[in-house]
């Protein structure tokens, strides 16, 4: 007998999944080549509904089943009540999420990609000391249950995560970024370049005056922006009552420039695949329409607790069950060419990257934060590297007026697809030295 009839035998719903990783990691640290490891990750988990009560254990150990079903039964016996279902067979949609040779990529390829990144950018500051973490791997999930779903979604993660930094005196320069995809399509030199063209702006610093004045958010710097957005649309915040927008669907919250789409259907993309970590289909799926909310982001469990359906939005990793989260961010882009947004500006701020990103009350939309990298904008020119600068707000007051949205849009840190956005009015303060 199987694992998911002997959770049957003993449970009102059962589900199993089966998780095979396999990941090639090479890193650089200052500059030079310094590991080079294979990690696996094989293991079996699974959840029961009994009593109306859901249960959950996982094991690396595949073989390992009466321990497994034990240990369900026991979780469910402590677990909480939720009126939970899981998902019948359906299709998902047609997506690309596997490509042979971004799954094969040799290592010494992997190596000349790190090195070329590091003399790219060595060329442009020879001080710069940079580090370089590539991986590309395998990722594996089959997830089947006893309403009939058998899902099976094979993915060819390849991502590069590039730290840049530099110490003149005092002065210390730290930035960072990652790039994904899984496909084999160049994007990670795309990486390189995107701070490349950043040290190049920092080599001149600048001043800035505290005050409420226009600032231009990159699609690195934007994140201070969706972090904190992005947990007021978690299903979570919402069951909790903790999100701020938590009763608002329907309602125009926001400027009509601002439209974000959770999208796990983009061919290639990081985080696309056909079915979530719960075996329900994958789809495009709405979250904000010109400045309207259309929607939140669940997995089963706060579907179930609030009474509507999964979005289709559960994550889960081998030791910890399933949590609504979302895939890849799409923010969909304006009219405004880049280089007419800076123009505008005759005093403002250019916000390439922050500390601190999701800490403190995030989810009442708040934020405050250090740049690791920002510029003075002056008479339409960026003029110099800003130190010692915070940005500081509540996204849900700031976002209801947006001055400008760019036409270019980045992929960053993997799975965000952002444009340029220009806010009016944001409070910068600076230290007075």
């Amino acid at each position: 007998m199987d694992i998911l009839s002997r959770l049957r035998a003993q449970a009102d719903q059962a589900e199993v999944a089966h998780v095979r990783d396999e990941a090639t990691q090479i890193g650089f640290e200052a500059n030079r080549l310094k590991s080079s490891k294979v990690v696996q990750t094989r293991g079996v988990a699974v959840r029961i509904v009994k009593d109306g009560r859901l249960g959950f254990a996982a094991s690396s150990d595949e073989s390992a089943v009466e321990k497994l079903v034990a240990n369900a039964a026991e979780s469910a016996a402590y677990g909480a009540e939720i009126p939970i279902e899981f998902p019948a067979p359906a299709p998902g949609p047609q997506v690309k999420t596997f490509d042979r040779t971004a799954a094969e990529l040799p290592v010494e390829r992997l190596v000349e990609i790190g090195e070329k990144m590091i003399d790219l950018i060595t060329a442009k500051d020879p001080d710069a000391r940079v580090d370089v973490k590539l991986e590309r791997g395998i990722e594996e999930l089959s997830i089947r249950n006893q309403a009939g779903a058998d899902v099976s979604v094979r993915r060819s993660p390849l991502s590069v995560l590039l730290h840049v930094s530099r110490v003149r005196g005092d002065d210390v320069l730290s930035i960072w970024d990652a790039e994904g995809s899984t496909a084999w399509d160049g994007r990670v030199m795309a990486l390189a370049r995107r701070l490349e063209r950043k040290v190049e702006l920092a080599q001149e610093s600048a001043t800035l005056e505290s005050g409420r004045m226009p600032v231009l958010f990159s699609p690195t710097g934007a994140l201070v922006l969706w972090v904190p957005l992005v947990q007021g649309l978690n299903g979570e915040s919402v069951y909790a009552n903790i999100s701020p927008i938590a009763d608002r669907t329907g309602e125009k919250l926001f400027d009509e420039k601002l439209t974000i789409v959770d999208d796990p259907t983009i061919d290639g993309a990081f985080s696309s695949a056909t079915h979530d970590d719960e075996g329900v289909p994958h789809r495009r799926h709405v979250l904000i329409e010109r400045g309207v909310l259309r929607g939140f982001v669940h997995d089963l469990r706060t579907a179930a607790r609030l009474g509507v359906e999964s979005t289709g939005n559960g994550a889960r990793t081998l030791f910890t069950p399933p949590r609504p989260s979302t895939t890849n961010i799409v923010f969909e882009p304006g009219e405004t060419p880049l280089a007419e947004m800076i123009a505008g500006i005759d005093r403002g701020l250019l916000v390439e990257d922050a500390l601190g990103l999701g800490q403190g009350n995030v989810v009442s939309g708040a934020f405050s934060n250090t740049l690791s990298l920002g510029f003075k904008i002056e008479k339409g020119e960026i003029v110099g590297r800003v130190k010692d600068v915070t940005v500081a707000g509540n996204v849900y007051d700031l976002l209801r007026d947006i001055s400008a949205v760019s036409r270019e849009v980045g992929w960053v840190h993997r799975s965000h697809r952002l444009p340029y956005i220009l806010l009016p009015e944001v409070s910068v303060a600076t230290k007075q030295r």
